[in-house]
């Protein structure tokens, strides 16, 4: 079976709707109409290079604020691709820090900062430790990119073009407003609220986390990385959209402690069963799985355990929801 026939399948007969803006672009006055909620999949891929999935990432149009959840190698580049940009982002959540999750920090940031010309509020960023301390590591005086962010706000050329995009003098250097959160903390937006919960995946060397956010239109999950816990069941119980990492084929980990990390579809399918979730989309896709064939099995396997909606998560894939209820999923717009 080809693979849009397979995620046509998958979608069922849920109707297309064109994506709401053509160019991305948050208008001049700073206003933003409100938004249903999207979530749009950035990167659906693992640390192994691929041209088919880009790193984690994850885009979630909630209200009126643009959210990322991670930002992998090659998320970035489909936020572009998705016709939005780092300047229409007003918020970033990491679960942790991987570098398959965080790589392209830096060009969101920088991007947000240089376009966005002093005209639009400093990102808010939320993530476990050290967050902060890579945020000044990055953009600090002494920072990788202190050099590059001295040239801009100092050398003339730089500051025409800054005042050539509307911006006032004198140019301030990028200081992206870093809060470290953890398992319990709740973070309130204008229209939606994040429940931080407990990964399971390299703790102590990292903190894992995983995010709930809530809203008018909706609920959804985001595990990060994770193998299968308590803690994801009872933080993604009764969503309507579950995202969760399908790193592998069930049954060929090599260790225990690599199933406890990365769990398998096995593991989700009862995850997603025992929170009573509405929609599970796989994600994290290693290559070895990620073939005709092997998708349906998976995902067959899931159904004789999980009776609600599967699918199999792809980059650019856009999943629109209100009231609750999943009106529909778009591919990869050509």
């Amino acid at each position: 079976m080809k693979r849009r026939d397979f995620l046509a399948g998958l979608a069922g007969s849920v109707p297309a709707a064109a994506f709401a803006s053509q160019t991305g672009q948050r208008p001049r006055d700073g206003a933003v109409p409100p938004k249903r909620l999207t979530i749009t999949l950035l990167g659906t891929g693992t640390p192994a290079p691929s041209l088919v999935r880009q790193g984690s990432g994850y885009l979630i149009e909630v209200g009126r604020d643009t959210i990322v959840m991670d930002h992998g190698p090659g998320a970035h580049h489909r936020l572009l691709e998705s016709r939005r940009q780092a300047i229409d982002v007003t918020h970033a959540f990491f679960t942790h820090l991987h570098y398959d999750h965080c790589i392209d920090y830096a060009r969101l940031v920088l991007q947000r900062w240089d376009q966005g010309a002093g005209k639009i509020p400093e990102l808010d960023v939320y993530g476990p430790a050290p967050i902060a301390r890579m945020t000044n590591q990055l953009f600090g005086e002494e920072g990788v990119y202190g050099p590059d962010i001295r040239a801009r706000v100092q050398h003339q050329s730089s500051l025409d073009v800054f005042t050539a995009r509307g911006g006032t003098l004198p140019r301030r250097p990028p200081t992206p407003r870093v809060k470290e959160v953890h398992a319990g903390d709740v973070v309130d937006g204008n229209d939606w609220r994040i429940i931080v919960g407990q990964a399971a995946h390299v703790q102590p060397y990292l903190e894992c986390l995983a995010f709930r956010l809530d809203c008018a239109d909706g609920s959804m999950c985001y595990t990060g990385d994770s193998g299968a816990t308590d803690a994801i069941v009872t933080l993604a119980r009764g969503c309507d959209v579950l995202i969760h990492m399908n790193h592998y084929f069930s049954g060929t980990e090599p260790s225990a402690a690599y199933r406890a990390a990365c769990g398998n579809h096995r593991d989700n399918a009862l995850t997603a069963k025992r929170a009573g979730v509405k929609t599970l989309v796989l994600t994290h896709l290693l290559a070895q799985i990620d073939q005709p064939g092997v998708r349906e099995q998976i995902v067959h396997e899931i159904r004789q355990v999980f009776d609600g909606r599967v699918i199999w998560g792809e980059d650019l894939m856009q999943i629109n929801l209100a009231a609750g209820v999943l009106t529909s999923i778009e591919g990869r717009q050509p």
